[in-house]
């Protein structure tokens, strides 16, 4: 029996989508993943996701001219807000 490391939930680029469940990234598992290494520096991880969702919003724009993406900040920032 082979026994094979686990596949990251990580962005598989350029079509953004996660290497390990195929869902659009960020992903619920990277999402928290994200927010567990994060955790004392929301500022750096929504600058870090702003600085991500410029590259795919550009790459699937690329891919799909005709379609230019939608919900890129729902998808990328909303989420990892802090909650007051």
């Amino acid at each position: 029996m082979v026994v094979r490391p686990p596949v990251p939930h990580v962005a598989m680029r350029p079509l953004w989508r996660c290497r390990n469940c195929g869902r659009e990234w960020p992903c619920q598992p990277a999402k928290l993943a994200l927010l567990t290494e994060y955790r004392t520096d929301r500022t750096g991880l929504l600058v870090y996701l702003g600085t991500l969702m410029y590259e795919a919003t550009n790459q699937l724009g690329q891919l799909h001219p005709e379609h230019p993406p939608a919900r890129m900040t729902e998808r990328f920032l909303s989420w990892a807000r802090a909650r007051g």
